[in-house]
């Protein structure tokens, strides 16, 4: 089976493209630009969801659920925020077809909305017209939401998981009574994103804040977690945003202070998407297929007998039965493929390929000699263990490989960064991939024409920079820091 897959060396993108589809995660719909998660790739999301979903619960978040609809008046409310999404929308006009003289069905034309809406790209403007209703004081706030949803954003080109046209994710929307309170929230909400990200994707981030260019349409800040990819292109993993007052006054959403006096509330908002599933299989995958960190697999665990009959099976199936339930008792995924239709070599190219973390493996001999074959996805490793106490075994197996995914991960990062003081030199590392480490005087003209030149965006502007005095790669002018750089998704 994997066999069939392009080498990552020769196309990346064809690469990344069968993968997805031989691993049985999502293909292409009949709707131009959209997908179909299948079931494996959907359980790996729900893994995903299920983190999220508790961290933001931790952290005092409650879930709700607004309309898809949004009315294209909402949008002219707030400039920039219609400026940024305009060209992506998708808008209902009519909300009826009819058959003409021919039996041909079209749309009504009598059956026009008065006013068309728009299909949601992003829910801050539905949100904040409700929010006027639920908030009138002080003792509204904090308000912190957050809505599991999908969205549409009409992509003109489109790739499995990274770009689509219709996508799940969360958004969540939060409003305060101060500007330090949203500024906190902000900054905490990209904290999980990046804990989530490196501890239970192993994928390691870089967070830090996007240039004014690169900003959020109609927020104040941006902050981003930035993941490189095994092709040496980065990836933008999740955002927060700190929407100052725009949004309220755009809504006029206003609470009464403990003072009495009327004040604008003050927001963020912040979300990830099913384009971590994208940065999923392409920070740790390899030329077999799926390499999944034990947290997320869906199925952390195979068993594969090797037998010949009936009886043979039989026996093997009694003894594997003990081993499930010492598994499923310390909460380890665990699925036995006894097929008879398959050969245990297509069995085992199957799970490799969607990266199941541990394969065991028993036949006739290995139940006489009380042992078990035991097989890593990481580091294709092969050892012979015993069957007691083979769950401990397993269960430190299982925080071993999480923790050499994202290792491994980690040391390509720092291998392929490059710290660079000049225009040639910068040139030179970004053809070669990774993130690039160089001075920029703050200009959107020297982005700008940074980009034009080679290709690469800023991708943040380092949380944890060290000041540094130097000059623009691009100007030569002054700058007090250094950026990051790299060609992206």
């Amino acid at each position: 089976m994997a066999k069939h897959l392009t080498k990552r060396s020769e196309n990346y993108s064809q690469w990344y493209n069968e993968l997805v589809v031989k691993a049985d995660l999502a293909e292409t719909s009949a709707v131009r630009g959209a997908m179909v998660i299948k079931p494996y790739g959907y359980a790996i999301w729900e893994k995903m969801k299920e983190q999220l979903d508790k961290m933001f619960k931790e952290t005092g978040h409650s879930n709700a659920y607004f309309p898809m609809f949004i009315p294209k008046s909402f949008f002219s409310k707030e400039a920039s925020h219609v400026d940024g999404f305009a060209k992506e929308c998708a808008v209902v006009t009519h909300y009826r077809l009819k058959n003409d003289e021919n039996g041909k069905i079209v749309v009504d034309e009598s059956a026009k909305l008065e006013e068309e809406l728009i299909v949601r790209p992003t829910s801050e403007t539905i949100i904040w017209h409700t929010y006027k209703n639920w908030i009138q004081s002080y003792r509204d706030l904090p308000l912190l939401i957050n809505q599991w949803a999908n969205v549409v954003r009409w992509e003109m080109r489109t790739r499995l998981f990274l770009r689509t046209s219709e996508f799940l994710w969360q958004e969540g929307h939060t409003a305060h009574a101060t500007k330090e309170e949203a500024i906190t929230e902000t900054e905490q909400m990209i904290n999980i994103y990046a804990e989530f990200a490196e501890k239970w994707m192993a994928m390691p981030v870089i967070k830090g804040t996007k240039t004014d260019s690169e900003r959020f349409a109609g927020a104040l800040e941006t902050y981003t977690i930035e993941a490189l990819m095994q092709d040496g292109k980065a990836l933008q993993s999740g955002t927060s945003h700190f929407l100052g007052q725009n949004f309220a006054k755009a809504f006029d959403v206003k609470f009464a202070t403990k003072e009495g006096t009327q004040e604008y509330v003050w927001a963020s908002s912040w979300g990830v998407s099913t384009r971590l599933m994208g940065a999923l299989i392409m920070a740790h995958s390899d030329d077999n297929g799926l390499i999944l960190p034990p947290k997320l697999a869906p199925i952390q665990v195979v068993i594969v007998p090797i037998f010949k009959g009936e009886e043979q099976l039989k026996e093997i199936s009694e003894k594997v039965d003990i081993i499930i339930d010492k598994l499923k008792a310390k909460g380890i995924s665990v699925k036995y493929d006894d097929r008879d239709t398959q050969k245990p070599g297509f069995k085992f190219a199957e799970y490799e390929l969607k990266g199941v973390p541990i394969r065991l493996a028993i036949g006739k001999r290995d139940l006489e000699n009380n042992n078990i074959e035991l097989a890593r996805r990481d580091t294709y490793e092969k050892k012979i263990y015993s069957q007691d106490g083979i769950e401990n075994v397993i269960e430190d197996l299982l925080n071993e490989i999480q923790e050499n995914i994202y290792k491994k991960a980690l040391d390509f990062r720092e291998e392929t960064t490059t710290i660079v003081d000049n225009l040639d030199d910068f040139k030179a590392a970004i053809e070669k991939g990774g993130f690039v480490s160089a001075h920029w005087d703050g200009t959107e003209e020297s982005e700008q024409k940074i980009k034009e030149i080679t290709k690469a965006t800023i991708r943040c502007i380092p949380i944890k920079n060290i000041l540094e005095d130097g000059d623009c790669i691009y100007s030569g002018n002054k700058s007090t820091q250094r950026v990051l750089f790299a060609k992206a998704y």
